[in-house]
């Protein structure tokens, strides 16, 4: 009923950028946050940013400074504009977000984008 589709991965030399999408779609009353984590082989998925409803940006302590969570309610869309990407910012990024559709408020969470940082 509710998707989020992320686009934008890849695959990138260190200090580059990479600007990732992801687009919620279907019967959404409301988005009340949405955010992004990544997650390596054999380890737990780590929160990278996230915008709460009514409340400012927060970021972990390794991309602060370098990556910008951004929201287009209009859209329905998040970005993460990641900038002088490093080896260790390799990883599968997943968008995550709390939708109201009618009555229920749920956690959904997209497909994963690969995003590699190698010369």
């Amino acid at each position: 009923q509710v998707q989020l589709v992320e686009s934008g991965g890849g695959l990138v030399q260190p200090g580059g950028s990479l600007r990732l999408s992801c687009a919620a779609s279907g019967s959404i009353f409301s988005i009340n946050a949405m955010g992004w984590y990544r997650q390596a082989p054999g380890k737990a998925r780590e929160l990278v940013a996230i915008i709460p409803s009514g409340g400012s940006t927060k970021y972990a302590d390794s991309v602060k400074g370098r990556f910008t969570m951004s929201r287009d309610n209009a859209k329905n869309t998040g970005y993460l504009q990641m900038n002088s990407l490093k080896p260790e910012d390799t990883d599968v990024y997943y968008c995550h977000a709390i939708i109201r559709v009618g009555y229920s408020t749920t956690t959904y969470w997209g497909q994963g984008t690969q995003v590699t940082v190698s010369s």
